[in-house]
């Protein structure tokens, strides 16, 4: 996860440049894929889409959403705290150049699974 932001002259404009991402990294892009959420949610989230295999301490994830942030993966959003909120809770979305990675990671790993059943390692899917 050590890509720039476009605004910086060495950024590469192939988002496949930075791939493969960590499976961690690709875990909290997939959980902003859908609007922005904070920290704890984003953990929780994490943990409940892979049905508990896998955890995101909060010094993973924060280092994770630190570098995303830096790298312009992510970014904090403004928001007016809710009744029951915690003011200190950080909220965070999806950058265009986050999602963008998010999806090329996607088609990596698709082409994997295909690859995959081509050579039997897992079912082929039924015609659909």
């Amino acid at each position: 996860m050590c890509e720039r932001t476009s605004e910086l002259p060495f950024a590469p404009t192939d988002p496949r440049a930075v791939l493969p991402l960590s499976p961690s990294g690709f875990h909290v892009l997939l959980s902003l894929a859908e609007g922005e959420r904070h920290g704890y949610s984003i953990s929780k989230e994490v943990e409940a889409a892979t049905e508990g295999t896998v955890k995101l301490p909060p010094g993973t994830l924060y280092r994770i959403v630190k570098q995303m942030s830096a790298d312009g993966w992510i970014a904090e959003t403004e928001r007016e705290p809710h009744q029951n909120d915690d003011e200190r809770r950080r909220y965070y979305r999806l950058t265009e150049r986050g999602r963008t990675i998010a999806q090329a990671e996607a088609a990596r790993l698709e082409a994997l699974v295909r690859t995959a059943r081509e050579r039997r390692l897992l079912p082929a899917l039924a015609p659909g």
